[in-house]
């Protein structure tokens, strides 16, 4: 929940109409038209992925090779790469829209970390998926106001022994429950997890965590909607 301190600075920011802003280090673009309102006001306020935000600081360390699932505007991948570097993160983004905001993003701070703009699934092969106007909705999963995609897609066990992370960072929209738990998850010690019941449902969930529990993950830390597994 934002403080009154956070939406002072919002509310500051908005009057200024910045075309860019700072996140924990990280330059980010802000402009109305690259940005969605909600990821802006998140931003603005400080806000924006702050359970990952978190868990991240907390689970990562020098030496990591990190995967993320579902890049955004690319704050996570840049963040991830301020502590383990650039050249150790690898971020997929299936929006095709997004690109160029990831891109302009990198730029900003000058890194790059290796961006694939397609889907990860559990089999791979081209797949639909559903364009949200706030990008933070799209998804495979079809939800309102969803535009309908033929977008490209890498299998999950493929990406992994191809990379060879450590650490998982997953936020599909409840696609999570769909490419989990057809993996083994060779090689990862972490995963940083958004989890979304409201969109896939409280059993579907409980599977996922039980395949996780088998392969010897703990849910060691929940903030939000957002869960840090350990591999013991």
């Amino acid at each position: 929940m934002a403080s009154p301190l956070r939406n002072l600075k919002s509310a500051w920011r908005r009057l200024l109409r910045l075309g860019t802003s700072t996140l924990d280090g990280v330059r980010l673009v802000t402009a109305a038209d690259r940005v969605s309102r909600d990821v802006r006001n998140g931003i603005f306020k400080e806000t924006y992925e702050e359970p990952e935000r978190i868990l991240i600081r907390a689970a990562l360390r020098p030496g990591d090779r990190v995967l993320e699932v579902g890049g955004g505007v690319g704050f996570i991948s840049l963040l991830c790469a301020k502590i383990v570097g650039a050249a150790n993160v690898l971020t997929y983004e299936a929006n095709p829209a997004m690109r160029e905001t990831i891109l302009a993003n990198y730029r900003l701070n000058g890194l790059t970390p290796t961006l694939r703009a397609r889907a990860v699934t559990a089999r791979g092969g081209d797949i639909t998926f559903f364009v949200s106007k706030n990008i933070i909705s799209s998804s495979l999963y079809q939800r309102a106001g969803g535009e309908a995609v033929t977008i490209p897609s890498d299998a999950i066990d493929a990406i992994l022994a191809e990379w060879r992370p450590t650490v998982l960072v997953m936020d599909v929209e409840g696609a999570e429950v769909d490419i989990l738990p057809a993996s083994q998850l060779a090689g990862l010690r972490a995963l940083i997890l958004e989890l979304h019941p409201h969109v896939v449902g409280e059993d579907a969930l409980a599977r996922m965590r039980a395949h996780l529990a088998g392969l010897g993950f703990r849910e060691s830390s929940v903030l939000h909607k957002s869960s840090l597994f350990l591999r013991s």
